[in-house]
């Protein structure tokens, strides 16, 4: 089975992840490809398979070479988003694509068009895998794994090419940000590792947001409406009241590059009560601490109007950003690089507008950058991925094994 069959076999499985569940995986789905990916990885004869209790997969293929090399990793992860049904993904290859517009879903009109993704055009004249317009396609981050599974299926194949012990890690739940929870370090026993979950080729990662949710909880008084005056106090009115401090130009929609925001990403209330959700991001950690004393100043000042405390807070740091634990060992920076620059494609370093595994993974003593998979408009009906994309990032994973071992 080569790379492309193993991406088109796993997109197969609905592994969707569950924001609202408190177990790991958050859904079980995700443990039914987890046991295909044991099986699989047990007849490719690699070792120390274990399937733990919460989904994590770890496996080992042994080193061919007595000399001492450092063991390094490869992981990706088996969830895809909540944003967009995975279930029922019927994906086709456009051949030789040719700049214009790919009709998804002719009977929904949803049409993957380079006018409103110009990015596509960077692409003409490869093999397209696209969706049929009515899921998500599923390439974050099963391109990850199937790259990963096939370049560990090259390497087993061609044992002239010296290595030393390379661990294999596939993780449950990181859309929802839990992936690297309950991943065990220790028992993974490497030296360094790559997450295999970037998008476009050459993407090199890392650097990350620093990341914080903030729930702001509003109270509110309700009485009969026809009796309201002086007494009720709708906590909605109060919630818009907060949104209105937050800055309009520092939204994700108004960002880019290491510019960091405050995202409102749910709203649930009634007169008695609302709640508003937002994440908080940034780059540099001073500016980050800054944004959330912010989110307390916006509440102190609404609170301050109507002379009570309406409004109150709940914030949870999630996760930071992994240059602090990369820029000692930019050594392994330097060798992927090098494995991308070999293969024939030009490094694309740069600052993630988001979180990965690698960064949680990285606080927890296991330095991890991130590696192009090669898809692209991830999460929703008109993602896609290149074949070639995902051909050049197996690539990718032999050359830094064979630079690890030369070096």
């Amino acid at each position: 089975m080569n790379v492309i069959d193993r991406f088109l076999k796993y997109v197969s499985f609905d592994t969707q992840s569950d924001e609202n569940s408190n177990t790991t995986p958050s859904s079980s789905k995700q443990m039914i490809f987890a046991r295909y990916l044991k099986d699989e990885l047990t007849m490719l004869g690699l070792e120390e398979i274990e399937l733990d209790e919460n989904g994590y997969l770890y496996a080992t293929l042994p080193a061919n070479t007595s000399r001492t090399i450092p063991t390094i990793g490869f992981i990706a992860h088996m969830d895809t988003s909540p944003d967009c049904s995975g279930a029922n993904v019927e994906p086709r290859i456009v051949k030789n694509y040719d700049g214009k517009d790919i009709v998804l879903c002719a009977e929904e009109g949803v049409t993957l068009s380079p006018q409103k993704f110009p990015e596509l055009l960077s692409h003409q004249g490869e093999d397209l895998i696209v969706t049929n317009g009515k899921t998500l396609l599923g390439a974050d981050d099963k391109a990850g794994i199937a790259e990963i599974v096939g370049a560990m299926a090259y390497l087993m194949a061609h044992p002239e090419v010296e290595h030393g012990k390379i661990r294999v890690g596939f993780n449950p739940d990181e859309e929802i940000g839990m992936g690297a929870h309950k991943f065990d370090v220790e028992k993974f026993g490497c030296e360094w590792a790559y997450t295999m979950d970037g998008g476009e080729v050459g993407e090199l990662e890392f650097e990350n947001f620093n990341a914080a949710g903030c729930k702001v909880h509003v109270s509110g008084r309700n009485v009969h409406p026809g009796y309201a005056k002086g007494k009720m106090t709708n906590s909605m009115k109060v919630a818009a009241e907060f949104m209105q401090l937050i800055p309009a130009n520092e939204t994700p929609e108004t960002t880019e590059g290491y510019e960091g925001f405050f995202h409102l990403t749910n709203i649930e209330g009634d007169v008695e009560q609302t709640t508003l959700s937002y994440i908080i991001r940034d780059h540099d950690r001073n500016i980050f601490e800054q944004r959330k004393q912010r989110m307390q100043t916006f509440a102190d000042t609404v609170n301050q109007r109507h002379g009570e405390e309406l409004v109150t807070l709940e914030l949870r740091d999630q996760y930071y950003n992994m240059r602090e634990k990369i820029e000692p060992v930019m050594h392994i920076i330097d060798i992927a690089k090098q494995a991308i620059k070999e293969c024939g494609v030009e490094p694309l370093v740069r600052a993630i507008r988001g979180g990965t595994d690698g960064a949680q993974l990285s606080f927890k003593g296991l330095p991890c950058p991130n590696i192009f998979a090669g898809g692209l408009n991830f999460h929703g009906r008109y993602e896609f991925v290149p074949v070639q994309s995902i051909e050049k990032a197996m690539a990718v994973v032999v050359k830094i094994v064979e630079i690890t071992a030369q070096q």
